[in-house]
C-alpha cells in the first residue's frame, strides 16, 4: 500500500527502553513511515506496535542472541509517506542510529527506493503492507536487504478475480482506480489479467487521479456498462467517497477491494454504502493469536488495531527469531538468516523464500463488510 505524500524530515519519536543508546546490551530497531498526513492513522498504529512488543520483551528480559541477553531500543521517524524522506530517515536510521534492522514502511513507494542505502549499511528491512513486487525483486534479481511479511499485488488482484469469478459467479467486471498510485495500478492490472483469463469481461476500466474527490463522471460510465461487480482497487478515504457517489447514482453492484481498504474510518464514512461488500485482506480478526494482540493493543493504547498494526507485529517477531537464528547482533548476519526463515505469524505462516524474500504461499482471508462489521468469510488461495 503505498501512497506518495509530500514532507520534509520529521523526527517523531526516539524511544529508549532499557540501557543507554551506545551499551553493547542494546539492540536498536527502527521503524519509519506516516505519521502525518491522510495515511496517519496507519503509521501510528504500526509504530505504537513496535513500542509495544519493545516493551513487553523488555518487561521479560529482553531478547536473548547467542545465549546473550539485550535490552531493545526502538526507533522511529515520519517519513510521511513520501520517497525522498524515505530514503533520508533510512539514512538516519542507519547511519545515525545504528539499528540492526528496520520494520516498514507500509507504501510501496517509499519501500522501493531505499535499497541502495539498505545495501550500502548492510541492514535488512521488513517492509509491512507494502505489496508491489519491486520492492523485493526487479528484473528476475532479488534485492539483498529487501524483505517483507505481506503477499503481493499479482497475487492479490489473482485472489480478487478468483473469487469474484469462481466463489461470487460475476461475469461482468468494472474497474475504477488510481492512475497516479502503483498499489492501484498494479492491481488493477492483475486483477484484470486474471479475470479475463477465466473467461469474464471487463465492460469499464476508468481511472483517476489522487485526490480526487468527486467520481461522478466515470461512476456514471460503469452505470452505463453495467457490470456485476465493481473492483476499486485504492485506499479507505477515496472509496468511501466513490462508494457514498455510487449509490446516490442509484448503483446496486457490489464493491470488491484490496488490502487498502479496512480501516476504522471506512466504516464511519461508508458503512451503509459498502454493505455486503467484499476485500482481499491479510488476516482473520477473529483468529485467536490475532484477538490476543488486539487486546493487548487496547489494553495500552485506548483503541483497536488497524491493520497494519497486524502485519508490523509479525515483522518485529521476524526481526526477533532472525536474530536468534543469526546467533549476533548484525545487520548482514540478520539479512542471511532471514532467507528461508518460517515462523508462525498471527496473520499467518510466514516462509521466507531465499529467492523473492517475500513469504510464499500465503492464503488470503476474503472480508465482508455486514452491518458496519468485517466479517471473515474464508481463506482463499489463487489457482
Amino acid at each position: 500500500m503505498k501512497k506518495v505524500l509530500v514532507g520534509s524530515i520529521l523526527m517523531v519519536a526516539m524511544v529508549l527502553i532499557g540501557c543507554g543508546g551506545g551499551s553493547s546490551n542494546t539492540i536498536k530497531i527502527g521503524w519509519f513511515g506516516s505519521l502525518t498526513g491522510d495515511q496517519a492513522v496507519w503509521g501510528e498504529c504500526e509504530f505504537n506496535t513496535v513500542k509495544m512488543l519493545v516493551e513487553e520483551t523488555n518487561a521479560a528480559g529482553g531478547l536473548e542472541v547467542g545465549g546473550k541477553k539485550y535490552k531493545l531500543e526502538a526507533v522511529g521517524y515520519d517519513s510521511k509517506g513520501d520517497a525522498q524522506e524515505a530514503v533520508n530517515v533510512t539514512k538516519r536510521l542507519t547511519g545515525q542510529d545504528k539499528v540492526v534492522a528496520i520494520v516498514g514502511p507500509n507504501a510501496s513507494g517509499s519501500a522501493i527506493p531505499i535499497a541502495p542505502i539498505l545495501e550500502q549499511a548492510k541492514v535488512p528491512d521488513i517492509a509491512t503492507v507494502a505489496t508491489n513486487p519491486k520492492v523485493t525483486v526487479v528484473d528476475g534479481k532479488v534485492k539483498p536487504y529487501n524483505f517483507r511479511v505481506c503477499f503481493i499485488d499479482p497475487y492479490q488482484g489473482a485472489v480478487a478475480a478468483g473469487y469474484a469469478y469462481d466463489r461470487l459467479g460475476f461475469r461482468k467486471a468494472a474497474i475504477l482506480y488510481d492512475v497516479s498510485d502503483d498499489y492501484s495500478q498494479g492491481l488493477r492490472e492483475f486483477f484484470k489479467s486474471n479475470f479475463e483469463k477465466k473467461g469474464g469481461t471487463i465492460v469499464a476500466d476508468e481511472s483517476f487521479n489522487g485526490g480526487d474527490v468527486d467520481f461522478r463522471p466515470q461512476l456514471s460510465k460503469i452505470k452505463a456498462a453495467n457490470p456485476d461487480v465493481i473492483f476499486m482497487p485504492y485506499f479507505f478515504k477515496e472509496v468511501a467517497l466513490s462508494a457514498n457517489q455510487a449509490r446516490e447514482l442509484g448503483m446496486k453492484q457490489v464493491m470488491m477491494g484490496g488490502d487498502g481498504w479496512p480501516s476504522d474510518q471506512l466504516i464511519s464514512m461508508a458503512a451503509k454504502a459498502l454493505e455486503g461488500c467484499y476485500f482481499v485482506n491479510h488476516l482473520d480478526y477473529a483468529d485467536p493469536a490475532v484477538l490476543d494482540y488486539k487486546t493487548r493493543y487496547k489494553a495500552k493504547y485506548g483503541k483497536e488495531p488497524e491493520l497494519n498494526g497486524f502485519l508490523v507485529h509479525d515483522a518485529v517477531q521476524l526481526v526477533f527469531a532472525g536474530l536468534q537464528k543469526a546467533g549476533k547482533v548484525n545487520g548482514e548476519a540478520l539479512a542471511k538468516a532471514l532467507e528461508g526463515i518460517e515462523i508462525q505469524g498471527i496473520t499467518g505462516k510466514i516462509a521466507i523464500s531465499p529467492e523473492t524474500h517475500n513469504p510464499e504461499g500465503k492464503e488470503a482471508a476474503i472480508e465482508k463488510i455486514v452491518n458496519g462489521q468485517y466479517i471473515f468469510q474464508e481463506r482463499y488461495a489463487a489457482q
